[in-house]
């Protein structure tokens, strides 16, 4: 049973009255527990703050409720991620001490686990088979033909052909991190598929997995949501992963590491030069007011492993590091690691496509859980011509 609390300290949270406590007991907005004399009933701890939460979102509505779908209300509950006095949590573990050892299938795993507690040997599955319908040879063959694609757009068109609906969730994970490698699906550690890929060293492949377990989920960010929304229609949930890729591709989603790269190259070509902007491509993040502690982690990293390849980017982050509103953002880190890695020209993307999949399909499955449409109004302010 999860911790409670006394009726005084609910009150205390909540800042009301006892008598407003226990009107909210009389109206389902709140259970107690106990015995039937009023101060020894008890109060769940999660309860009272989820209630105090939706209170605070009250008390921002109206016309706030505009800013919901950039940085404003918040417009759904989940367990999977949260963001928070300037940590990154999965369902209360913190993600940068989960980098430092676990798989992107562990993190997955852990995503997934309260609807998939049969789901085992994250890292070990055996190798995704092709889908009945779709023979091997014509794999390969449409492996072949999206050759000149880009990884994102390549992902998008196979994964609905070469995906079941009916795959399980390690499956689809493996299969959308082959279609954007280029690949076939292997039975190693994705980031150890993606090094393979990319022909780098172990140490190259060990920054490549911190990064995917640092970026597997970002709470409810513009891609998790759109595949929320895809998830609560019904969708096939490969075609629910596209609905993610998709927005991702868009340029003020995945398109800001890109924006971030023509930076760090402009400061590689003339040390000091580059400019630098808060909340901007790279730079910034609203929910990381101190430093976006993603981007800390792999810029250490990223030194760790070759210091030297690091030192033309090492300035330019200092310096955004003492711009308030300006602190280097996983974008930075995104693009430095690909710099410094000598990664092909889309690999981060592809690695932050590939990482955030694990995410969407928690998200996914939140969302069928909840088994709820997600249809918000819209505020109209067009004209009005009476007919």
């Amino acid at each position: 049973m999860g911790k409670t609390i006394t009726a005084r300290e609910a009150a205390a949270i909540l800042g009301v009255s006892p008598a407003t406590l226990y009107s909210y007991v009389s109206r389902g907005l709140l259970a107690s527990s106990g015995d039937s004399g009023a101060r020894a009933k008890r109060y769940a701890h999660d309860d009272v703050l989820r209630l105090a939460a939706r209170r605070g979102d009250g008390k921002r509505s109206g016309h706030a409720v505009a800013a919901a779908m950039s940085w404003g209300v918040p417009v759904l509950e989940t367990r999977i991620a949260q963001i928070e006095d300037g940590r990154l949590t999965y369902r209360g573990t913190d993600a940068c001490a989960l980098a430092r050892h676990a798989t992107l299938e562990q993190a997955a795993a852990l995503l997934w686990q309260p609807w998939l507690d049969d789901v085992q040997g994250a890292g070990t599955a055996p190798p995704h088979q092709v889908a009945a319908t779709v023979p091997a040879l014509a794999h390969d063959a449409l492996l072949a033909a999206s050759a000149g694609l880009a990884p994102l757009p390549r992902a998008m068109a196979l994964l609905p052909v070469l995906a079941a609906p009916d795959d399980d969730p390690m499956a689809l994970l493996r299969r959308v991190a082959a279609l954007l490698l280029g690949a076939a699906p292997g039975d190693i550690p994705l980031h150890r598929q993606a090094a393979n890929a990319w022909q780098l060293d172990a140490g190259a492949a060990d920054v490549l997995r911190a990064a995917m377990v640092l970026l597997a989920d970002h709470e409810l960010n513009n891609s998790a949501f759109t595949v929320r929304c895809a998830a609560s229609s019904g969708a096939a949930m490969p075609l629910v992963l596209c609905a993610g890729l998709a927005a991702l591709s868009g340029t003020e989603h995945g398109g800001h590491y890109v924006a971030a790269k023509a930076r760090l190259r402009q400061e590689a070509a003339s040390p000091g030069m580059a400019a630098i902007g808060a909340m901007t491509p790279g730079f910034g993040h609203p929910l990381y007011p101190d430093g976006d502690i993603r981007a800390t982690y792999l810029m250490k990293a990223l030194q760790e492993y070759d210091a030297a390849a690091w030192a033309p980017y090492a300035a330019l982050a200092r310096r955004a590091a003492a711009t308030p509103g300006a602190q280097p953002n996983s974008d930075f880190a995104l693009a430095a690691m690909e710099l410094v890695l000598e990664l092909p020209d889309g690999a981060a993307l592809a690695l932050l496509a590939m990482a955030r999949t694990a995410g969407w399909i928690a998200h996914a499955l939140e969302q069928r859980a909840d088994g709820r449409m997600i249809r918000p109004r819209a505020r109209y302010v067009g004209e009005f011509n009476p007919g």
